[in-house]
């Protein structure tokens, strides 16, 4: 990543009240982005969005993606170079219960999203962020890479193998890399892990459920203990879809794809094991047992092939899950002790853009 190329650009991120967005939302500013947020309020209270103070230096317009006429005209106002499109409902669980409702976030926002880049003409750079979901999960021991088939078992993961086929679909239709010289916008999209970091207060997901549980004195409750998922910082993915927006701006279609962004393959870990270290990092007597309750169907296996990225993108992780939970445990203590988190999560950013990749540790 070129920290020099983001000095004054232009930036329209959707999604920035959320974990990623507000992660992202400070990233770029310290970047020096002129960065314009397009997202519903904040999802929880508190949110690293509030405890951040992350809208004091960006623009932050509240909107709902499924508005195509107040998401039009916030992006014409914008007048971005670059689009990274986070906005989602991100949860599969809930998306059981509020099918109609992810369905028109996940896949009409994205349709939405695209037809206000037709009518935006300074876009020059797009990356849709969807998720390792997208895949036709067969359960199987392989890492998927970019060109295996989509699916989704569960309407969560199928919005996002839905928002992949618009994305392909817009390419070809409306943003061809054959006339690149005629529209001069090139569209990607990325496919994340399972991220985690501080500041996640989301339901239903599995550090913010072993934080609450600990700040309660209750033992942790986990549903899949075996389950395998590619998890992983969230600056890492964030990382990946900078530097991937960075070769779209510069050198447009030779980019225009789908990407993966995840952990190295030796450093996926079962759900027991991430609980076992995070309880002991913790300390003060944190524990977990397993809910045995009937659950919805969720995937037990799961990884990434991130070598596109690698070799194309010069991007690799560089936190480890070790070192990943231990910036959490910190960040969380952190936020405890009421620190000046805006402060503290930027010297987390500047930990991890100042860790080279040899760092890695196996």
């Amino acid at each position: 990543m070129n920290q020099q190329f983001w000095r004054e650009k232009r930036v329209f991120l959707t999604g920035h009240t959320g974990f990623k967005g507000a992660w992202l939302s400070m990233w770029l500013q310290d970047l020096g982005a002129l960065v314009t947020g397009y997202a519903l309020a904040p999802p929880t209270s508190p949110s690293l969005f509030e405890c951040a103070n992350v809208g004091a230096g960006m623009t932050s317009v509240i909107g709902d993606i499924r508005d195509p006429r107040h998401l039009t005209h916030a992006m014409q106002e914008a007048r971005p170079d670059i689009v990274i499109h986070m906005a989602a409902q991100p949860l599969v669980r809930y998306s059981y219960e509020n099918p109609v409702e992810t369905y028109e976030t996940n896949v009409l926002g994205v349709v939405y999203l695209l037809e206000a880049i037709r009518n935006t003409p300074s876009v020059r750079a797009v990356v849709n962020v969807t998720t390792d979901k997208c895949y036709d999960n067969k359960e199987w021991i392989w890492a998927y890479r970019e060109n295996e088939p989509m699916g989704g078992y569960d309407p969560y993961s199928s919005s996002k193998g839905c928002s992949e086929l618009v994305t392909s679909a817009y390419r070809n239709s409306f943003f061809n890399p054959d006339n690149y010289a005629q529209h001069r916008v090139a569209i990607a999209s990325a496919r994340a892990g399972n991220v985690i970091g501080g500041g996640d207060w989301a339901s239903d997901r599995l550090i913010p459920d072993i934080l609450r549980a600990i700040a309660e004195r209750r033992p942790v409750d986990i549903r899949n203990p075996l389950a395998i998922r590619p998890w992983q910082h969230v600056l890492e993915p964030l990382a990946g879809y900078l530097s991937l927006a960075e070769k779209l701006y510069d050198f447009g279609p030779a980019f225009a794809s789908a990407w993966n962004f995840g952990p190295r393959l030796d450093d996926a870990r079962p759900v027991e094991w991430i609980v076992g270290c995070l309880t002991q990092q913790w300390g003060d007597g944190a524990s977990w047992q397993h809910d045995t309750l009937p659950q919805h169907h969720e995937a037990t296996y799961l990884k990434l092939d991130i070598t596109k990225a690698m070799n194309s993108l010069n991007w690799s992780p560089k936190w480890n899950l070790e070192q990943a939970l231990i910036k959490i445990v910190s960040w969380q203590k952190a936020w405890l002790n009421a620190e000046d988190m805006r402060a503290y999560s930027l010297l987390q950013i500047k930990s991890y853009q100042d860790t080279s990749d040899q760092t890695h540790i196996k």
